[in-house]
């Protein structure tokens, strides 16, 4: 142990316990009231997670209008945010007391299942910043991508976090180093936690480039279109609808995963330190709240997608006959140019027109 303490061999038969007394993170004997208090808020988030998760997968698998690029983004979104409310639940049920018991093995797994989930929500999340530029700036009701491409997107998707998951219990951990170890995952290597960190740091900052550039080309559109005082209503309310949607989208990504990885990146440059310890329960709840709260950015404010939870929820309630033959009212090919005083538009105009409709309609 001595030895291991100088940070220059490898002692694998140090356990999880060692680790955890090397940097300084308490393990508690027994059962607090403040461990219950979050085992048990824990589980209840957990099991909102799935349940949204569940239903909004559901929805897209059923009503066939949902079968695009984007819904199927969404749908590996709630698939992956359904893995973070499993991973988590994981977690919740080997934390505390209970994480005496697990062997390094298990807490490998422990935590590299929420590290995938948590990768693979972040991941989604900038897919469908890509694909929602895709179609806006090329003024596509949907994006032309092929359903294989799709699929290969999403298997790549996957196959990254499931790396990313995997690669502490590979070898980039600080078992021969132990100088390196974090305090916040005292098997965990300092370094692996700041390029952990960078990374989804990398990936926000090229979300917000993303949704950035696509405001201000709805902007530039809708300014052209104001010229025409009889669009000039529907142009502002357009553009106010998007602002205030990308403010949601990246205001709850800031709240949710900002304090989380600003945590990791200064736990991996400083150490004991950062003082990380006091604060780190609370940042990866934000973090796995954006997994509950994206179900409800995404797909919750989708008219469409009401309706068929909706219809969903009545079939379990066995009342769905009452609702087997309501039409929807929402349809995703009916962007028509708008006819003035008897005449279509200019085409310039008509080009603007039907993208803001489009944007509308995405939004």
């Amino acid at each position: 142990m001595e030895s291991g303490g100088m940070g220059n061999a490898c002692d694998y038969s140090h356990n999880v316990t060692f680790f955890y007394d090397y940097v300084g993170k308490e393990i508690s004997r027994d059962w607090s009231v403040r461990d219950c208090v979050v085992v048990v808020l824990g589980l209840t988030i957990c099991l909102i997670m799935i349940l949204s998760n569940i239903l909004v997968m559901a929805a897209i698998l059923i009503n066939r209008r949902f079968h695009f690029p984007i819904y199927f983004l969404l749908a590996n979104m709630a698939a992956a945010d359904l893995f973070a409310g499993l991973a988590y639940t994981n977690l919740v049920l080997n934390t505390g007391p209970w994480t005496i018991r697990l062997s390094k093995q298990q807490w490998f797994i422990r935590n590299a299942l929420v590290d995938m989930s948590l990768t693979a929500s972040v991941a989604n999340l900038l897919a469908v910043a890509v694909e929602r530029h895709q179609t806006i700036i090329t003024m596509q009701l949907h994006s032309k991508m092929t359903n294989r491409r799709v699929v290969l997107l999403i298997v790549c998707i996957w196959a990254v976090s499931i790396i990313m998951g995997l690669v502490p219990s590979m070898g980039w951990n600080c078992e021969c180093q132990l100088s390196d170890c974090s305090i916040i995952a005292p098997l965990y290597s300092r370094r692996y936690m700041i390029f952990w960190a960078s990374l989804n740091l990398l990936t926000f900052f090229v979300m917000v480039a993303v949704y950035a550039r696509i405001y201000v080309y709805v902007r530039r559109k809708a300014k052209r279109m104001s010229q025409h005082s009889s669009h000039h209503l529907r142009h502002n309310e357009t553009v106010f609808n998007l602002m205030k949607t990308i403010s949601i989208v990246l205001g709850v990504f800031v709240i949710c995963w900002t304090p989380g990885l600003m945590t990791l990146l200064l736990d991996g440059i400083m150490g004991k330190d950062s003082h990380a310890l006091t604060y780190e329960k609370y940042c990866l709840i934000l973090a796995e709240c954006n997994s509950l709260v994206n179900p409800i950015i995404y797909s919750f404010r989708d008219e469409e997608m009401r309706r068929t939870f909706k219809c969903i929820l009545c079939c379990l309630c066995r009342r769905s006959s009452d609702h087997q033959g309501e039409q929807s009212p929402v349809e995703f090919t009916t962007l028509q140019p708008e006819v003035e005083n008897g005449c279509e538009v200019k085409s310039e105009e008509k080009a603007n027109f039907t993208a803001l409709q489009l944007i509308k309609t995405e939004w």
